[in-house]
């Protein structure tokens, strides 16, 4: 990438190949040359004066390619589209629902994408276009992105349900206390990339719908799989979410039988001692008339009462069926 924000410049040939351009030949690209696809990093300061005074566009969507946040949306205005969409993010010590937006404008020879971290399926569009098979059209090459941005999702949401499946396993050979940490971060990510993926889906949908003329009927039949796979996607990430609540209501209620279960136990023992504590502290005092005490025996007598009482009370429990 270049200090002044343009990563890729790009003359499509039609046959799958491309040749890089520098800015004297942006300017005066005429569409006749081919397809041109430029590809800025929005926070470079030429960048957004290039966008804002030189590349056409209406102050509105000039705005929106080099906004900070933006939400996945089409905007279609005549035979152009304005696209707002986001891939997992793949960089390196990144986390994955921490999603990588892209802005594209699209017409019928120029498209025109903003972004400030790395997408790497832009990367591989270009690496693509390199050894000229990449995408031939304008058409084809949104087609492509939203393609491959969706099937990059795959490994990540698999990997949650492999996270899940593990939790299970665990949950059923017994459980433990350190799994409820695990239980709450893989419900965070569900949710925040379904938060996304959402509107992605409506997003895309929306542009399988608008009738463009650099869509082909081809490039309308990939973007309605691409959309098929966001929303099947989009339901494995509820199914996620609803594993996981319900491995954590089981972890829950298996820990508070074990807590039951200890207090229960706890409570007959306190059952049981209570008379015993109640008739060695009425013996226990220090006044006359007490029987036994002047008797060797006394005490042997009262142990042999002791135990007597004990084993009347485990056998009323018992009859009660209270263990």
């Amino acid at each position: 990438m270049n200090d002044d924000g343009l990563i890729h410049a790009l003359v499509l040939d039609g046959k799958g190949g491309a040749r890089s351009v520098g800015w004297e030949e942006i300017r005066k690209w005429i569409p006749e040359q081919g397809a041109l696809w430029l590809h800025f990093n929005y926070s470079a300061e030429q960048t957004r004066e290039w966008i804002k005074k030189e590349s056409g566009l209406d102050d509105v969507y000039s705005e929106a390619m080099l906004a900070e946040e933006t939400r996945p949306r089409t905007t279609v205005i005549d035979d152009a589209a304005l696209l707002a969409l986001r891939g997992v993010n793949m960089n390196p010590g990144s986390d994955p629902e921490d999603m990588v937006s892209i802005r594209v404008w699209v017409e019928g020879d120029r498209i025109i994408s903003t972004r400030n971290r790395e997408l790497f399926s832009v990367s591989d569009i270009v690496s693509s276009l390199e050894k000229a098979k990449g995408p031939q059209t304008p058409g084809d090459l949104i087609v492509e992105l939203a393609s491959r941005m969706t099937s990059r999702m795959e490994d990540t949401i698999e990997e949650i349900e492999d996270r899940v499946a593990q939790l299970e396993e665990i949950i059923v050979e017994g459980g433990s206390n350190a799994i409820r940490r695990e239980i709450s971060a893989i419900r965070r990510e569900a949710i925040m990339l379904r938060r996304y993926l959402a509107p992605q889906r409506e997003a895309m949908q929306k542009l399988s719908s608008e009738r463009l003329p650099w869509l082909s009927e081809t490039d309308y039949m990939r973007l309605r799989e691409a959309s098929d796979k966001l929303i099947r996607y989009i339901e494995d990430l509820d199914s996620v979410r609803d594993r996981a609540a319900v491995t954590q209501e089981e972890l829950v209620n298996r820990l508070s039988d074990q807590m039951n279960s200890r207090m229960y136990v706890l409570s007959v023992i306190a059952a049981i001692f209570l008379p015993l504590g109640f008739l060695t502290g009425l013996l226990g005092i220090n006044l006359g008339g007490l029987p036994g005490t002047e008797s060797n025996l006394g005490f042997l007598v009262f142990l042999v009462f002791l135990i007597t009482v004990v084993v009347v009370q485990v056998l009323y429990f018992k009859k009660k069926n209270w263990f």
